[in-house]
């Protein structure tokens, strides 16, 4: 463990975006008035995460191109897109294209494996191709490389009164550089920091075999940490970010405080054991005043790696509780963790 952790640098925060199936565009809409909120709080970044077939954002980059121009300042990423559901090169288009609309900040975020529930929408999502698609760490080397540039076709040049490249465009010079991987394993760790791709760790990740317990959740996350960046080409200065549940209660209500004790309450015999055949391991829900976060977060090993976090805005609040969890996180956690607002 480092002597002392890092003073954290920079500040987000992640939000699933649901919505009420009577009324989608009114949930579109609280996402980004929480994004605009972000960022005249001053973060520095806000990420939506990604559902499909569920009452919560598909289509993170179509919501962030709407964001891009309601805000000026705050990056804007994805925790995460699973690639699975994606055409590598037609993403590659949308993600250059909503970088060059925000001048460069866009931070996409990825993930692999199978969709969910894959043997119930594999005929509506491959209906020709199913048993043959690639949903491996194949899939993310391709969208990288073609956002990197590399070439997509054998043909470019001029064709009657039409020009064809044979790279993916738009070309966003820098976006290469701000593709992050969203892992819980020590293999995914390992592969995001031989791809030279930024490292996203959430409050998941993959328990070791049996024999290994108990299982403390923040040493496994430091081992990731540690896994990426020693395979990393920049090493111990490659970019990692932290994504925990944390629910400052400063300015809460005492209605909201019993609420979001009860939540945390709810969820934490999930953090006992691995859960299910891919024995995934929860981290607890952190509830309390910023000045106690703040302790809770200095003492945690995988917190004292970082100095990037995305905490995680619990799924089932209003719109008024994340208004008052993100006012406390900036203006009262942050500060405690050594973090200045962006301007």
């Amino acid at each position: 463990m480092p002597s002392t952790p890092r003073p954290l640098r920079k500040l987000g925060f992640l939000t699933i975006g649901l919505f009420d199936p009577a009324d989608p565009a009114r949930g579109h809409e609280s996402t980004l008035e929480i994004i605009e909120l972000g960022e005249r709080l001053g973060f520095d970044s806000a990420w939506v995460r990604h559902r499909h077939l569920q009452y919560g954002i598909s289509s993170p980059v179509a919501v962030l191109a709407a964001a891009s121009q309601r805000t000026r300042r705050i990056e804007l990423g994805t925790a995460v897109i699973p690639l699975g559901w994606e055409n590598p090169l037609r993403l590659a288009e949308d993600l250059a294209t909503v970088d060059l609309l925000s001048g460069g900040r866009l931070n996409p975020g990825l993930s692999v494996g199978p969709p969910m529930h894959y043997d119930q929408v594999r005929d509506a999502l491959y209906p020709d191709t199913g048993d043959s698609e690639d949903f491996g760490h194949e899939r993310v080397r391709r969208l990288l490389d073609l956002v990197r540039g590399k070439p997509a076709s054998d043909f470019s040049g001029v064709e009657g009164f039409e020009v064809f490249s044979d790279v993916v465009q738009p070309h966003s010079p820098g976006l290469g550089g701000r593709l992050w991987y969203g892992g819980g394993s020590l293999g995914s760790a390992r592969w995001a920091g031989e791809h030279g791709m930024n490292f996203l760790t959430s409050s998941v990740v993959k328990a070791a075999g049996p024999g290994e317990e108990p299982y403390d959740f923040a040493e496994i996350q430091r081992s990731l940490v540690r896994e990426f960046r020693a395979h990393h080409p920049d090493g111990a200065a490659a970019r990692v970010s932290q994504g925990l549940v944390v629910i400052p209660t400063d300015s809460a209500s005492p209605e909201q405080r019993a609420r979001y004790a009860e939540f945390a309450a709810k969820r934490l015999p999930r953090t006992t054991a691995p859960q299910g055949p891919a024995r995934l391991l929860f981290a607890p829900d952190l509830v309390g005043t910023s000045a106690e976060l703040a302790e809770r977060l200095r003492a945690d090993p995988a917190f004292r790696e970082v100095d990037e976090v995305a905490f995680a805005l619990p799924f089932t609040f209003a719109h008024e509780d994340y208004v008052q969890i993100l006012t406390d996180m900036a203006t009262k956690l942050g500060p405690a963790l050594g973090w200045q607002p962006a301007v």
